[in-house]
């Protein structure tokens, strides 16, 4: 019996899903520094760049400096035709460090040289090497120039055709969180760590064990060839915390236009203490169902996550959207939803330690601007009052008040 036992203690265990985020370029190196600075557990960090010096900065695991013959380590001027060539020197090198991944992230803004030109490669190779292939790439600001911005919709033209889904973020959308007193660190740190909180939405996702799991093989099934996609992140307390985080995760200031109701596969986690109720799961699952398409398949998860406190995490990954135009108006049964929140507060607390707000020049702690906001009249007294307001307004700490 004791025999019989341990065969099936054996035929239970399981081989975690290996996931590799690579940053190619300068401002995909930026994220994965802002990823390894916020603790992301269970990935494996490559950063790749013709830049020799920008590498020794980085905080990956592993480093290649692409194109040694081509760039001499000096970058390639903006130039991603030679970014390109200078991911094709070196595809050996790439090839070894993806080899072996279940999941492959890559990471890079669009519109300049090694990131626009050697990103595709890498997607290429990782898509024929058999991982799921994730891209998450962001558009220049307008003031960037022309150029630059021409690049970057050709660089995303072309990796589109080399991943299983791709996420688009648009820095331009930046400004609705900012404002003209908001430094260029500042704005620039933003940019960057929007690309960290899209690949840790799902990496969290998949690693993070639950009372009931989303698993690696969930994630695969609605992101293999998918398209572009929503992703969404949703933090909320009080009462209605559960309907609020979830209304934040549809509805964001910040991610590429897609329209949720669209979507064929939606993946939803929700995460909070062990004080969550049922009927605030229920309440939350509903709202998300209302606004999908009835024939999306929907998995759900739920995870525990003590230091969330009193508050309720809801993340929303939406993928399979038609070919259509995604820059229609959003339908919902209550309002004008858009997409996918990446949260403005986190990314001022927890990346720029000290920052000041903006519109006052006081020093921001934790809750501070939840607590600006809501004195500016951020939170509202019904549902339908608070879909009104941009989701950046909406995350907000009813204990503030």
């Amino acid at each position: 019996m004791s025999q019989v036992r341990i065969k099936l203690t054996e035929e239970f265990q399981e081989q975690p899903a290996i996931i590799k985020v690579v940053g190619v370029g300068g401002a995909g190196g930026n994220a994965l520094n802002r990823m390894v600075e916020s603790g992301l557990r269970h990935v494996e960090f490559i950063a790749i760049n013709t830049d020799a010096q920008d590498l020794r900065r980085n905080k990956a695991h592993v480093k290649i400096q692409i194109g040694q013959k081509l760039s001499k380590g000096l970058g390639v001027g903006g130039n991603p035709s030679q970014g390109k060539k200078a991911a094709e020197e070196s595809i050996d090198e790439i090839r070894e460090v993806i080899a072996g991944a279940d999941m492959v992230f890559i990471t890079n803004g669009m519109g300049g040289g090694t990131g626009t030109g050697a990103a595709p490669v890498v997607a290429r190779l990782a898509k024929e090497m058999g991982a799921l292939t994730v891209s998450v790439v962001s558009r220049p600001f307008d003031f960037e120039g022309k150029v630059r911005i021409q690049q970057a919709e050709l660089g995303i033209r072309e990796i589109r055709d080399h991943v299983d889904t791709l996420l688009i973020i648009p820095n331009e959308k930046l400004f609705t969180i900012i404002d003209e007193k908001t430094t260029t660190d500042q704005a620039f740190r933003m940019a960057d760590d929007v690309l960290r909180q899209a690949v840790q939405a799902i990496t969290d996702v998949i690693t993070t064990a639950g009372e009931i799991n989303v698993d690696f093989a969930d994630v695969r099934s609605i992101m293999t060839a998918a398209g572009e996609a929503l992703m969404g992140i949703g933090i909320a307390d009080g009462p209605n915390r559960a309907v609020e985080a979830a209304k934040a995760a549809i509805d964001s200031p910040l991610l590429e236009n897609v329209v949720i109701d669209g979507a064929k596969g939606v993946l939803v986690s929700i995460t909070g203490s062990r004080s969550v109720r049922f009927v605030e799961i229920k309440e939350a699952m509903r709202l998300i169902h209302a606004v999908v398409s009835p024939e999306a398949h929907v998995f759900y998860g739920q995870a525990f996550d003590e230091a969330l406190e009193n508050k309720i995490k809801v993340t929303v990954i939406a993928t399979g959207f038609p070919q259509r135009n995604n820059r229609l108006p959003p339908r919902s049964i209550l309002g004008a939803f858009r997409k996918a929140p990446i949260l403005a507060e986190e990314i001022l607390q927890r990346n720029m330690p000290g920052a000041r707000s903006p519109s006052t020049g006081r020093r921001l702690e934790a809750g501070t601007l939840s607590s600006l906001l809501d004195a500016q009249g951020a939170a509202a007294a019904t549902p339908e009052e608070l879909l009104k307001k941009p989701a950046y307004l909406r995350v907000t700490s009813r204990k503030l008040k």
